[in-house]
């Protein structure tokens, strides 16, 4: 069951019209939720990031758009798919309806909701042992405030997503005009050097995650550990110590080798622990 503005629907049911501007221009926003039993997991930085990113592409926001409006909403699809106390996976599509061509002919927002369940309830580094990434070379991120936001523009992530499985890689980096590491594929990347923990900057072009911002917290209130917000350069990846990618469906995943690099999961596994304890038994 999908729910299209305010309407549940049997999948399938329901056809984007090819005049929908989220499907003709890539005119659109998302966010990509977790949900455990019934909450979901920092919903208010979910939330103000989307109203943060609909101001920024000009996007006229309905009153109706209340933080307890969406989220009934996006529980009332988890109910009409009958998932019970199951983790889900919510995609919440935000697009600005019909009409135009490049310019919008109107004002109209349209949104959808797409759930599906997930297995783990906490997050867990468990039988991530062997992770494999790579440079992707073949397209850059330009640096700027677009590229921080969650938009239906994802062709770079499509192609390098192709790229590493035509290599048996389970993911790759990628990087900006300036040849530096900016995020991987699905998410803001950390290196560990001691107890400097280290990743780009928004700056740069990476996506202004949401669990980054979990990891930056946690980070900055530790006194184990140093926070440093800096350009990555490639070179840097293989004398790090440990590698992590973070997004909000799996929490931190640690990567164990990079070409013939080989890294540690201390510390993964001790900000994984944290992170859990921040958001409690849910």
């Amino acid at each position: 069951m999908v729910n299209v503005n305010g309407n549940i629907f049997e999948n399938g049911a329901h056809s984007v019209s090819l005049e929908n501007r989220g499907y003709k221009y890539g005119d659109a926003l998302f966010e990509t939720l977790k949900v455990v039993n019934d909450t979901i997991l920092f919903w208010e930085d979910h939330y103000f990031r989307l109203m943060a990113s609909m101001r920024i592409l000009r996007m006229e926001i309905p009153m109706t758009f209340t933080m307890e409006f969406l989220e009934r909403e996006i529980l009332k699809t988890i109910e009409a798919n009958n998932f019970g106390n199951s983790p889900v996976r919510v995609r919440l599509n935000i697009d600005r309806g019909e009409g135009g061509k490049y310019h919008p002919e109107k004002q109209e927002i349209n949104y959808s909701v797409l759930v599906e369940p997930l297995e783990d309830r906490v997050y867990s580094i468990a039988g991530t042992t062997n992770y494999t990434v790579d440079l992707y070379k073949f397209y850059v991120v330009a640096p700027g405030l677009l590229s921080t936001l969650k938009t239906n523009n994802k062709i770079i992530n499509v192609l390098g997503s192709i790229y590493a499985t035509e290599n048996d890689l389970d993911n790759c980096l990628l990087l900006n005009t300036d040849k530096n590491v900016v995020e991987a594929l699905n998410g803001n990347v950390f290196l560990v050097n001691g107890a400097t923990v280290k990743t780009p900057p928004l700056t740069d072009g990476c996506l202004k995650g949401i669990m980054r911002k979990q990891i930056v917290e946690l980070i900055k209130k530790e006194e184990t550990y140093e926070l440093l917000e800096a350009s990555v350069s490639s070179f840097e990846l293989s004398k790090a110590d440990e590698l992590f990618i973070t997004n909000v469906i799996q929490g931190i995943q640690p990567v164990s080798n990079y070409r013939k690099k080989r890294y540690d999961t201390q510390v993964a596994k001790d900000l994984v622990n944290k992170l859990n304890s921040k958001i409690g038994k849910v």
